[in-house]
């Protein structure tokens, strides 16, 4: 059995490593009535939080309902299943009647922005009569509004010295020799991890009867030299069979492999056997991506039997040699590119919530369009209905369309985009978009409701400028009072102001 289920913590006094974030979540649940307020919790993955949540229930005597597949937290399904547990109290017994709603990875509901997810939790947390508690890896990952309806708990990285005494007590549940050495060893390897601390404990302890601070070492030596030897298999001398066997003694997840596999495979496929090959990780790929969208494990199986047992059968014949592998370099380009990813799945998710499209189209499709319609702020005026539709800062101007984002004209474009915001609420318009077309191309007070009246002298002929209503588009047609011809030209010039915008194509 796994021990981090076994001994998973049954009350708070024994959740260990964030002594203030657990007093925190005490003095939350005691007061509930007094704030009604759902909570956060977030912080690194393995550090607690869950396990926190349900001792929490346990002290409290709360049963609870939780809510953590991503496949199924779709508006439907938020709204009946969790929406009925978080606003009665009336189906339980116990603790004054009270229940806890937990969702687990809150931090990822964007994935369904366009089922209605991400606005569903929000009116929930505010109506909710029962108490909520939401789970996070990445707390600024959720969306403004629902961390704004939320108290917040982080919970921090557990130290090396707070897991050594949990590993300690483990061995000691388990009548397991230790060294000390190899317990401060492995919560070194973990710091911050305590999952991650007991999950290797036990892996050790199931191979040996006595825990030494080599046995440690030793263990951690051959999970990185495990890695380059499954490659020589696997790209080199193992069959398919082989190959797919050998890989379940990688201590390496699919999503993991399948980058060690595709950097060092040109370094040794070539021609034909390189085309086959990638065609066996494309389908791995797909594989992953199904595991991802529907959160079932079990994909994993066919991931793995494409990138293991597929690459080996595209190989033609064994190879010989020597070949310098290295770590995926994907992993680098993550780190070095973590804030722009952040900047850029916060733009997709305003994108995907406010026009009801997936976070892959809004990644893919409408983003890179809307770059191309702003670059350089170039049209200054569809980049503001831009800023202001998507609720963006200087920071997301700046992502988009290429301009600094300390610069004045990124600045006042911010600026006005608030104050556009800020009309039409008052004004109860259907978005900062609807003016742009007439706006972009351009005196923005050129066809407004105020000058209707007004005349302009042009060699003696009087025009009058007359906005067209009713069907809500955008072109401004001039009426010749002489009837001199000038409705042509004020349809071209509408024309144009229609092209400069192109947001009707855009919408």
């Amino acid at each position: 059995m796994d021990w981090t289920e076994k001994y998973r913590p049954t009350t708070l006094s024994e959740v260990r490593g964030n002594d203030k974030a657990r007093d925190a979540l005490k003095e939350w649940a005691d007061t509930w009535d007094d704030h009604r307020e759902a909570v956060i919790l977030h912080g690194s993955p393995g550090i607690g939080k869950t396990s926190a949540a349900h001792a929490l229930a346990n002290d409290m005597g709360w049963p609870t309902i939780e809510l953590n597949a991503s496949d199924s937290r779709t508006k439907d399904v938020i709204e009946r299943v969790a929406g009925e547990a978080a606003k009665s109290g009336t189906l339980t017994a116990g603790g004054g009647g009270r229940r806890l709603v937990v969702m687990d990875e809150a931090d990822n509901i964007h994935g369904n922005a366009d089922r209605g997810g991400a606005r569903a939790v929000t009116a929930l947390v505010k109506e909710a009569s029962q108490p909520m508690i939401l789970i996070a890896n990445e707390y600024y990952d959720m969306s403004n509004g629902l961390r704004n309806n939320c108290r917040d708990i982080e919970f921090r990285d557990v130290s090396p010295r707070s897991i050594v005494p949990v590993l300690r007590d483990l061995c000691r549940q388990e009548g397991i020799e230790f060294e000390a050495e190899a317990l401060e060893a492995i919560a070194e390897q973990n710091s911050g991890d305590l999952r991650g601390a007991v999950k290797d404990l036990q892996a050790i302890a199931e191979t040996t009867e006595r825990l030494t601070a080599e046995d440690v070492v030793t263990g951690e030596r051959d999970t990185t030299e495990g890695i380059f030897e499954y490659l020589d298999v696997v790209l080199k001398e193992g069959g398919a069979r082989e190959a797919l066997e050998a890989s379940y003694d990688v201590d390496e997840t699919p999503d993991d492999l399948i980058n060690w596999i595709e950097d060092n495979m040109p370094k040794d496929y070539e021609g034909a056997e390189l085309v086959r090959a990638y065609a066996a990780l494309s389908d791995a790929d797909q594989w992953l991506g199904r595991v991802r969208e529907t959160q079932n494990y079990s994909f994993w199986r066919y991931a793995g039997d494409n990138m293991t047992a597929g690459v080996a059968a595209a190989r033609d014949g064994k190879k010989g040699g020597w070949t310098r592998y290295g770590p995926p370099s994907y992993w680098s380009k993550l780190g070095r590119s973590k804030g722009t990813r952040n900047t850029r799945d916060y733009i997709a998710q305003q994108i995907a919530t406010i026009d009801g499209v997936s976070m892959r189209t809004a990644r893919r499709e409408i983003l890179p369009f809307l770059s191309t319609m702003t670059h350089h702020c170039r049209n200054r005026d569809l980049t503001v209905a831009m800023a202001a539709t998507y609720d963006l800062d200087a920071e997301h101007v700046s992502f988009v369309t290429g301009s600094g984002k300390d610069t004045n004209k990124v600045q006042s474009i911010v600026e006005d985009a608030e104050e556009r915001r800020e009309e039409a609420a008052v004004e109860h318009s259907g978005g900062a978009f609807e003016g742009a077309s007439a706006d972009a191309g351009g005196d923005a007070d050129g066809a407004t409701e105020g000058d209707e009246d007004e005349s302009v002298g042009d060699g003696g002929s009087s025009e009058q400028q007359v906005t067209l209503g009713g069907d809500g588009d955008d072109a401004a047609e001039t009426a010749d009072a002489d009837g001199d011809g000038d409705d042509e030209r004020a349809s071209e010039a509408a024309e144009d102001d229609d092209q400069q915008s192109g947001l009707s194509d855009f919408m």
